[in-house]
């Protein structure tokens, strides 16, 4: 184990195995560069407050940029049995500078160092992921546009419902990631505040330029107190409800893929490339990029239960449980990043079958509701009228029939004089999607209205 900070108060150091326990270094690596832009931040400001002359500061930040330069060329290997990144980096910084290097962390602690360091990658990676949805977002719009006319069965209760167009339920799945970008964005704002000079808990009696650094770190200012600035995980919690419901959006999306791929509906084709076949049964063509997106979504909804569980008992400041902050959060973002990715190469390149859409909505008295519409326009109250298409529904079954429109007008003046012949030009699937033209509705041009209005949204993100 590399040498710890904290070795001088002990007269005996945990063995090899519990200090490998309590290491974070295989999660926190990733957080080296902007532990790096945090440590420089902070020495510029001890030099500002003449904390530090400007002689070694100059010499810590030059060397600071000469380690981040050798990681990033491969030419310095982080250790993986350093406690933390943090460590490595002081313990670093002293071998090559020797008591110049143990002068940084002056009005520091790891408390406010890893707070800082863990916002700094989340302001990046979470701007990441915007963009993710936003790309998303556009695959999903551009296949709504192509296919804002194409009809094809609404489904309640994964029951037949209405007739809708694909490009409505498409915009139905942009609105809901506009959404999920919103989320994000809505985290970043408050997240945007510098940790850095809490020190453990108190700040600390140097003097300090808490507002510089901030500044400097490209932050909106600073956390307005110091135990807070140590505490709060809330940041991380919103990033990963976040993650979870855009997941579980990408689930919900894959699982109507999974569906309409299949043979019982035979809505969509997905591409070869993004599908896997059997072992043992040559026929197989199986949709497991939709089916691993779905099942990743467990893992990304069990991490923001973890974070509400590790923080759920603290006491407020800092405890080393906060150290299980990042793997869970590391783990969704990076799940949530590969996926947007993952299903947005998988959904542009697969097309719908138009006919057997289309001709899936006859059958099954989609056309129903527009039925009892029908005669509430002639003034029947709607529960009568729904109660006069409910017992034609009834007959149609009992006499083997399909649609509506398969009973004559004497059949259906039976039930209400009010039906007249043109109610069979009204029950055609066209004519059903094409009347819906309230706000949010499924007539075509609405549909291009919505469209339209979800690219000027994300536009302005």
């Amino acid at each position: 184990m590399a040498t710890v900070l904290w070795a001088e108060r002990l007269l005996e150091q945990p063995e090899k195995e519990a200090l490998s326990f309590q290491s974070s270094i295989s999660v926190d690596k990733r957080l080296v560069f902007v532990d790096i832009q945090g440590s420089q931040s902070h020495v510029k400001m001890l030099a500002k407050q003449g904390i530090l002359s400007a002689e070694t500061a100059a010499i810590l930040d030059k060397e600071l940029s000469r380690i981040a330069r050798d990681v990033e060329q491969g030419t310095l290997k982080i250790d993986d049995n350093a406690e933390d990144i943090h460590s490595f980096i002081e313990n670093v910084l002293t071998e090559r500078l020797g008591d110049i290097g143990r002068t940084i962390h002056a009005g520091r602690s790891r408390n406010d160092q890893v707070a800082t360091d863990f916002r700094l990658y989340l302001k990046c990676a979470v701007s990441e992921i915007i963009h993710e949805v936003h790309a998303t977002v556009t695959t999903v719009l551009d296949k709504a546009e192509a296919y804002a006319a194409t009809i094809m069965p609404g489904y309640t209760h994964v029951q037949r419902a209405q007739p809708i167009t694909v490009g409505f339920h498409l915009t139905a799945w942009a609105s809901a990631l506009i959404r999920d970008s919103t989320r994000f964005q809505d985290a970043l704002k408050r997240f945007d505040e510098c940790p850095l000079g809490a020190g453990a808990l108190a700040t600390s009696t140097l003097a300090l330029d808490r507002e510089y650094t901030a500044s400097d770190l490209g932050f909106n200012g600073p956390v307005l107190n110091a135990m807070d600035a140590v505490s709060d995980r809330d940041f991380a919690l919103e990033c990963a409800a976040a993650c979870a419901i855009v997941q579980t959006h990408l689930s919900r999306f894959c699982e109507d893929i999974i569906l309409w791929s299949s043979a019982e509906f035979n809505f969509m084709h997905v591409a070869d490339k993004w599908s896997t076949g059997s072992s043992i049964m040559p026929q197989k063509k199986n949709p497991d990029f939709a089916e691993l997106i779905r099942g990743k979504t467990g893992r990304v909804n069990g991490n923001i239960v973890c974070l509400l569980t590790v923080l759920k008992g603290l006491p407020y400041a800092y405890a080393k449980d906060l150290q299980e902050d990042k793997e869970a959060l590391f783990d969704s973002i990076d799940t949530v990043k590969q996926s947007l990715r993952m299903f947005r190469g998988m959904f542009a390149t697969a097309s719908f079958h138009e006919e057997q859409m289309k001709s899936a909505c006859t059958g099954g008295f989609l056309e129903a509701t527009d039925a009892a519409e029908y005669l509430v326009k002639k003034g029947l109250p709607f529960r009568t009228a729904h109660e006069v298409v409910a017992r034609v529904v009834r007959d149609c079954i009992e006499s083997q029939q399909h649609h509506i429109a398969e009973r004559s007008l004497h059949d259906l003046k039976v039930h209400s004089t009010l039906f007249e012949a043109d109610i069979y030009d009204l029950l055609r699937p066209e004519h059903c999607v094409n009347a819906r033209t309230v706000h949010g509705g499924t007539n075509p041009q609405e549909v291009l209205r919505q469209i339209n209005v979800l690219r000027t949204m994300y536009a302005a993100q």
